[in-house]
Parts: C-alpha cells; sequence; structure tokens
C-alpha cells in the first residue's frame, strides 16, 4: 500500500473554466476508507492541493480557472503524481490509533479534518513530555470532541 500514486490521465475543462481531473484507482483502496481524502501533489506539472470527490462516474479531483498557470485544453493528457496530505491514520502514535479504533465515529470525523486539524490535535496530545499521565486523558478528550463534530480543542 503505498503512498504516492503516479498516473496519466485526460482533463476535462468545464463551462465554468474548472479542471476536473479523473482519478482511475478508489482512493479508499489505497489510502483507507474515509468520507474525503486530501490530498496534494502536482497536475501536469503544477503543484495542487485539494480534494478527492466521490461521484457516481468515479472519483475526481476539480480545480478553480485561477488554479492552472498552463493553459490546459478539454481532453488534455496530463501527468498527475498525487499523495495524502497530512498525518495519516499509519503515521499515528500506538495509543491513538487504537483509540481511534474504539471509536469509528471519530475516527472518521478525524480523517476528514483538514491537515491543520489533525497536526494541531496531535501537537496538543504530544506535547505532554512533562506529564506523561496527561496523555492518556488528552486522547480521551479528543475522542469526545471528534464524536461530539468539533475540529479543534475548545
Amino acid at each position: 500500500m503505498g503512498t504516492q500514486q503516479r498516473f496519466r490521465t485526460s482533463v476535462v475543462i468545464d463551462r465554468r473554466g474548472r479542471t476536473i481531473v479523473t482519478i482511475p484507482f478508489d482512493p479508499d483502496e489505497v489510502w483507507g476508507v474515509k468520507p474525503r481524502h486530501p490530498v496534494r501533489g502536482s497536475i501536469a506539472g503544477c503543484s495542487m492541493r485539494g480534494n478527492i470527490e466521490k461521484h457516481d462516474d468515479g472519483p475526481s479531483i476539480t480545480l478553480g480557472p485561477t488554479w492552472t498557470r498552463l493553459p490546459l485544453r478539454d481532453g488534455s493528457e496530463v501527468e498527475v503524481v498525487l499523495e495524502p496530505e497530512g498525518p495519516q491514520r499509519s503515521d499515528l502514535a500506538p495509543d491513538v490509533a487504537a483509540a481511534l479504533d474504539e471509536a469509528p465515529d471519530a475516527a472518521a470525523f478525524f480523517d476528514s479534518l483538514a491537515q491543520f486539524y489533525r497536526r494541531a490535535w496531535l501537537r496538543w496530545i504530544n506535547s505532554t513530555k512533562r506529564k506523561p499521565e496527561q496523555r492518556a486523558v488528552r486522547i480521551a478528550e479528543m475522542v469526545r470532541s471528534l464524536q461530539d463534530g468539533r475540529k479543534e480543542r475548545p
């Protein structure tokens, strides 16, 4: 299960000037099941950050008209390199991963968060070096907050 995916695909330029990049693999199979997949990488050599969206005709990324510095045409074939953005479940400390495994609703919400929020939670938990007994307390508080749909600490 590699993290980086490289492929060639044709882009669609819609009537609003957005670039739609079809994803030729199932991101849930490659990177784990998540409500959305924040990714970073490049399309036709241009750096990008975005979300893979699930549609009836398959997954894709939609980028606004100001995204590209290259004049892509509808149907242009491009080289795409993508990888998940931010900390992934496989990157988590065993105690944090175990707590999320025991609370699938909190885990799904954690996975859907932008990397900023995921990193903030992990920084807060990891800042207990001087008081290690607080680590478990903070992990439990994170899980409760995520279950309540809160992106960050109150």
